[in-house]
């Protein structure tokens, strides 16, 4: 029998030690550029081991649900801040480290105008656009040497 999981809104306190969630909601910190911009200042940080905080662009194929999680990755240098380009909204999927492999996965929805930056070491899905285009700005370590590591479920589990 196959495990399904519940997607659910994404919240901060949801995902509080495994990710933040950037977004505009709430009163902006300061209003900028003669008062014609509001600044909501330092949503996310940005941690890494050594390296240097580089800006990639993501072009991903779209997903549907249910979808199928066969695989959750990790990176150990660095966090990894997902900025979305598109309206489209999209999934995250992201669990617990329980003795070198994700525990319990759970899902979010997240919505339009609003990115994700997931903690260092933290396992999470691939991601997951759910409409075209799935274009996103990545912000995470810059280095040599390997930062990833992907564990491979023995059953998929489907998220709705």
């Amino acid at each position: 029998m196959t495990h399904t999981i519940k997607a659910t809104p994404i919240t901060q306190k949801a995902v509080e030690g495994l990710a933040e969630v950037i977004d505009a909601n709430g009163t902006p910190d300061k209003m900028i550029n003669q008062d014609q911009c509001e600044r909501f200042h330092d949503r996310a940080t940005i941690d890494m081991v050594d390296g240097h905080a580089g800006i990639s662009v993501f072009n991903s194929n779209s997903f549907t649900l249910p979808f199928k999680v066969e695989m959750m990755e990790r990176h150990p240098y660095g966090s990894q801040a997902f900025l979305p380009m598109q309206q489209g909204e999209y999934l995250v999927v992201l669990a617990d480290d329980e003795n070198g492999a994700p525990g319990a996965p759970r899902a979010f929805i997240v919505g339009a105008g609003t990115g994700v930056n997931i903690g260092r070491n933290v396992w999470h899905g691939v991601l997951c656009p759910l409409s075209d285009p799935g274009l996103f700005m990545v912000v995470d370590r810059v280095s040599t040497g390997d930062n990833l590591e992907e564990h491979w479920f023995e059953e998929a589990m489907l998220v709705e």
